[in-house]
Parts: structure tokens; sequence; C-alpha cells
């Protein structure tokens, strides 16, 4: 079980959870920040932090934000767009990989805030 962040960080991606966490998991894409599941230790340092209420434990993400849970670890273990190989289960930490840039399939077709689907 570990932590994830939904779709109310999409185009706030905040960084105070980034300042909190221990093992340095959460990874920065364009739109929206992502807790690796193979590095997250589930101590929930992130959670009371985040302004905008987005981080949850995998067990309690309400229904409306269940793609998540895929999603996130998709980020991690799919191809990105633009790359050639998956980030991996344990690239190392986001400070060694520094910003990855680019999103999820999913992240990237969400509409920017304020704009109409």
């Amino acid at each position: 079980m570990a932590f994830l962040i939904g779709d109310p960080c999409v185009d706030i991606k905040d960084r105070t959870c980034t300042s909190v966490c221990p093992v340095d998991c959460i990874y920065e894409g364009d739109r929206k920040l992502y807790i690796n599941p193979a590095e997250c230790i589930d101590c929930g340092a992130c959670e009371p932090v985040c302004p905008v209420e987005a981080i949850y434990i995998e067990d309690d993400v309400p229904d409306e934000l269940r793609w998540a849970v895929a999603d996130n670890e998709s980020f991690f273990t799919g191809v990105l767009p633009g790359r050639r190989e998956p980030l991996g289960e344990t690239p190392g930490g986001s400070k060694a990989t520094g910003r990855i840039g680019v999103d999820t399939p999913y992240v990237a077709a969400l509409p920017a805030a304020g704009e109409v689907p």
C-alpha cells in the first residue's frame, strides 16, 4: 500500500510534499507530481501538508479518483511520451532524476484549469 497524488494537483504542483518526504519518492511531471509506490515507505508525511488535499493512501482513494492508482504506477512502469524506456520502479529518488517534465497520457489529456472539456 502506498500513497498517491490525484488530479487536484494537476496544474498546481505546490511541492510542499516533496520537502517533507524522507525518502525522496515524489517525482515531478509536467503538470502533476507522482509518488513512486516502490520507494514510498507509507509514512504519510506528505498527506497533511498538501494544500489542495490531493494525496491519498491507496486504500482510501475516492471512487472518482480510482484512475489515479493505475495512472500513478504507469508513470514509473510505462514508457512516457518522448522517452525511450520507463523510469523504472526505483529510479533513485527525485533529486537524482530531476524534473521529468512529461506526464502520463491520461494527465496530459486533462483540460487545463478553467478550460471546458
